[in-house]
């Protein structure tokens, strides 16, 4: 009579058999369109948990904020503090929309923000490269959705991954991705009145 270890044993030799059989189907490597976008929160600290582990392995990479260029943040700080030599970083926005008010100057950063980021991802060196909250940027149209498509289809190097983040992406950006996650809003803090907090939002 086996036990519920023994079960267990002999299902999880099963599992492992058929992962097995499916990994050594899996040996392509190319570098993925990875989009962060939803409701929820986490979609940049995801992103820059990406960053951090390039970073740890010694990879190239970079980061282009498109909107949150008024607030200090950990990632930030941290980033340019001890990592400046392996991973650009340029905060190109001036804040969120309506605190600039200002929507020609808010198309203009925009526009700025995406050259930078073309001339990163041109970059072969640079094994990933962070748009952060370019999906802002793009919802309002301040930067062209048919031309950062374009942009990724054609001229991205192929070993090169672009994680661009935001809520509400375009459906034209979710078609060529490989890799995108909807973050599911359940609950927050900010509706029982608690403001954002160090180590948590930024």
């Amino acid at each position: 009579m086996s036990t519920d270890s023994d079960r267990h044993a002999m299902k999880m030799a099963k599992k492992k058999v058929a992962r097995d059989k499916i990994m050594a189907t899996k040996t392509d490597e190319k570098g993925l369109i990875i989009v962060h976008t939803g409701k929820g929160k986490g979609k940049s600290s995801a992103a820059f948990g990406m960053i951090f582990r390039c970073i740890a392995h010694d990879m190239k990479c970079a980061v282009v904020q498109f909107i949150k260029g008024g607030m200090s943040t950990g990632e930030r700080d941290l980033i340019l503090s001890r990592f400046g030599d392996i991973c650009e970083f340029y905060t190109m926005g001036e804040g969120f929309t309506w605190e600039t008010q200002d929507r020609d100057r808010d198309v203009e950063m925009a526009q700025a923000a995406w050259e930078k980021a073309k001339d990163l991802i041109r970059d072969p060196s640079n094994k990933m490269v962070l748009l952060d909250e370019i999906n802002i940027a793009l919802r309002y149209d301040y930067i062209d959705i048919n031309e950062v498509v374009r942009f990724l289809s054609e001229e991205k190097p192929p070993m090169t991954h672009v994680v661009l983040t935001g809520r509400n992406a375009k459906e034209e950006l979710i078609e060529i991705a490989d890799l995108v996650t909807e973050m599911e809003l359940v609950k927050h803090p900010f509706r029982s009145g608690i403001k954002a907090q160090i180590g948590v939002e930024f």
